[in-house]
């Protein structure tokens, strides 16, 4: 009978123990959670404001550089869902001198493309970089088109470095320094460099005057 009940009691301190440490890591996991989730909403706190201060920039540059490309015309950013920042969208309007459209899916290929690219530099004036990468962005451009968007490069020459890979000549034209890949016959390809010239101030400034 003793050992019976000296057998009891170990159980009972065994499960006494055994009931304290379930409870302990109960409490630290509830502990870890609660700590996670001020984390979470403080992150999120954090990206609510980066966000719509980030929006407001590009939506004004935006609105300024869509008058460069489109003279007279008008584009706007605006949130699908204002109130919910972390799930909401981005509306485009985009309307250029002398047609009453909104839907981007209305304009033409060149003015798609100038839509967008008034978009990207206005991503790039908002958040400055010493170097941009443009792959044949001017490509559905016409020459009147093609002549505002190398004024709007012109205007980020001076700030930061442009690499456009371009079939466009005009575009060649504009550029201080053109690199290509050659070929002789017969043998291997390799990279070429020429240097167009000296700085086009006169050229650069009558570009600029036309656009405004």
């Amino acid at each position: 009978k003793l050992q019976q009940e000296q057998g009891n009691e170990k159980s009972y301190l065994l499960n006494n123990k055994l009931t304290a440490e379930i409870d302990k890591f109960r409490n630290e996991r509830l502990a870890t959670r609660k700590e996670l989730r001020k984390v979470i909403r403080s992150i999120d706190i954090e990206i609510k404001e980066v966000f719509a201060s980030a929006f407001a920039e590009v939506a004004t540059n935006f609105g300024d550089l869509f008058e460069v490309l489109f003279p007279g015309g008008h584009g706007e950013l605006s949130l699908t869902d204002p109130e919910n920042l972390l799930n909401t969208g981005i509306d485009i309007e985009a309307r250029p001198s002398g047609k009453n459209v909104k839907k981007l899916s209305l304009l033409s290929g060149g003015e798609r493309s100038l839509t967008a690219l008034a978009f990207l530099f206005a991503v790039f004036r908002s958040r400055p970089s010493p170097f941009y990468v443009m792959d044949e962005v001017e490509a559905a451009l016409d020459d009147a088109n093609l002549f505002r968007f190398l004024g709007l490069v012109d205007q980020f020459r001076d700030e930061s470095q442009l690499l456009i890979v371009s079939h466009q000549k005009r575009t060649m034209e504009a550029a201080d320094c053109l690199y290509g890949v050659s070929m002789a016959s017969g043998g291997s390809s390799k990279v070429v460099s020429e240097k167009v010239g000296a700085t086009r101030s006169a050229e650069r400034l009558g570009m600029l005057a036309s656009l405004k």
